[in-house]
């Protein structure tokens, strides 16, 4: 099939959270604010990660992994963002949106599945222990973080891909301070059926088959601590999994307040707000979560933020 772009549409209009032009400036600054947390706090824990040796590990290598996807989140939709409030222009080229789509639907993606990964990270660990360095190899976890990456870039490509062959003619406002793909397939003034279909479809899919295997992993995981006689052995291996749950129950409760607001309410701040909490808010919890949460995060923190040479007697499982 030969795709073809199908509108003269030369520019969208970000109306998102732009409604009150004197809160322009506190959002300005929050949304600054918010963004320059999100990215020493992430790259904090890349380097934290990349510059101590007992954090080496398949546990703390997918969790630079997911730091490095909660920047490029943020990266992806917050600067435009705070471009147009500075300039007072809310608008963003059609070309500009088509490359802000993909993009953001592969980072949020692949969130998505190395949220999954990180869970079977936790079930190797907890559920065959002795068999934890054998099955997650350096090689085999580059290979998972790499097919994660894969499968999340051509779900973005389909989706943008089906994008290019709407026609958009009048209304070019979209409630949102971001191109976000189920508001630009509304503002169609061709038939957006088979878009819609693949929204709920694919998404449906791509997004449950990880949710499915955090729920098996976690059953299994639970099922393994119960069988642990001593209180103290099952909080230990339970508190291992206590950030990684957060941070799940952080992305896909977001996730579904953004659909359930989509679904239910016409409001355009609310459609935004609920988008910020989605796509900013997590991805400047993590860092705190897991570093507040981990000891051995705490230790390497430490010593990177003070200077001194990394002496860590911890041992990560």
């Amino acid at each position: 099939m030969k795709f073809k772009n199908h509108t003269d549409v030369l520019e969208f209009i970000l109306v998102g959270l732009m409604d009150d032009p004197e809160l322009q400036p506190f959002i300005f600054s929050l949304f600054l604010c918010m963004y320059m947390v999100t990215i020493l706090g992430n790259l904090l824990i890349i380097l934290a990660v990349s510059s101590d040796s007992h954090l080496h590990t398949p546990m703390y290598f997918f969790l630079s992994s997911l730091s490095f996807t909660d920047i490029c989140i943020s990266t992806t939709t917050i600067p435009k963002m705070l471009v147009n409030v500075q300039s007072q222009d809310y608008s963003i080229t059609y070309t500009g949106c088509l490359i802000q789509i993909p993009f953001s639907l592969t980072f949020i993606g692949l969130e998505n599945c190395l949220l999954a990964v990180m869970a079977y990270d936790r079930y190797v660990a907890i559920c065959q222990p002795l068999r934890y360095r054998i099955i997650l190899s350096p090689y085999f976890c580059v290979l998972l973080v790499l097919l994660s990456l894969l499968i999340s870039t051509l779900h973005a490509l389909l989706h943008t891909l089906m994008v290019l062959q709407l026609y958009f003619c009048t209304n070019m406002e979209i409630p949102h301070f971001f191109c976000e793909l189920a508001q630009i397939i509304k503002l169609a003034c061709s038939n957006n059926f088979i878009n819609t279909f693949l929204i709920y479809s694919a998404g449906n899919v791509f997004f449950g088959v990880p949710i499915v295997g955090i729920i098996f992993s976690y059953t299994k995981i639970v099922i393994s601590i119960l069988r642990i006689s001593s209180i103290g052995g099952r909080y230990k291996a339970f508190s291992t999994c206590g950030s990684h749950l957060f941070v799940v129950s952080l992305f896909y409760g977001s996730g579904l307040g953004v659909y359930l607001s989509s679904a239910f309410t016409k409001s355009s701040a609310k459609n935004a707000v609920a988008s910020v909490m989605y796509v900013v808010i997590p991805q400047m919890i993590n860092p705190f979560i897991y570093s507040l949460r981990n000891r051995e995060m705490k230790i390497a923190l430490r010593h990177l933020i003070s200077g001194k040479p990394l002496v860590c007697l911890c041992h990560c499982i």
